[in-house]
């Protein structure tokens, strides 16, 4: 097996993913978002607070970042890492990132025990995920160019041959042109424009 290029990632679709899970009467309802920022988190996270007011937790964990080096997870005032932290393991095991899963318990009246949270919280953000579509991403790395606009034909064959996506592009007394591409073929087109340059 080849190793997994560190360009790309695992995130979900827009698409907002449901899972439900009863235990003892408690319900526990799941949501599994795409975010991109700590910003968005916080919105979500406060309009489930907000919408669910009755209910008695709303827990959550979040992944951010093609690295998955920014992650959280809260318990809401259940017993220490019996929510926030199996809802993350949820989102660890399917190597998801940019991920915000919110679950909301209403009290059953019976007390599941630290061992029965664990298991319900997993289990309704698992159900969330498996109601997610599951997208591979790339990273990708943006790259400038300006030059003259004689060069216009070699940099436009270049685009045509390696493939990114344009952001934007100017043709003034001096062209620019903003491109996206894959991580690991940003030096490769950096040097070809860079070659043109001194051609």
């Amino acid at each position: 097996m080849t190793e997994p290029l560190s360009d790309t990632y695992k995130t979900i679709s827009t698409t907002i993913g449901e899972g439900y899970y009863t235990e003892k009467r408690s319900k526990f309802l799941a949501f599994a978002h795409h975010v991109e920022t700590i910003d968005e988190v916080k919105d979500i996270v406060a309009r489930y607070r907000k919408k669910y007011y009755d209910a008695r937790h709303v827990c959550y964990a979040y992944m951010l970042g093609a690295q998955r080096t920014d992650f959280r997870a809260n318990d809401d005032g259940e017993p220490s890492s019996t929510a926030g932290k199996p809802i993350l393991g949820q989102i660890n095991s399917n190597e998801l990132t940019n991920i915000l899963i919110v679950v909301i318990r209403y009290y059953g009246g019976v007390n599941l025990g630290t061992g029965g949270l664990i298991v319900a919280y997993k289990t309704a953000a698992a159900d969330a995920i498996a109601h997610c579509q599951v997208e591979e991403r790339m990273v990708e790395e943006i790259v400038t160019y300006s030059f003259a606009y004689p060069l216009m034909n070699d940099v436009m064959r270049i685009v045509k041959e390696m493939n990114p996506r344009v952001l934007s592009q100017t043709y003034d007394n001096t062209c620019e042109i903003r491109l996206s591409i894959r991580k690991s073929e940003a030096e490769q087109l950096r040097k070809r424009f860079e070659k043109l340059s001194f051609e």
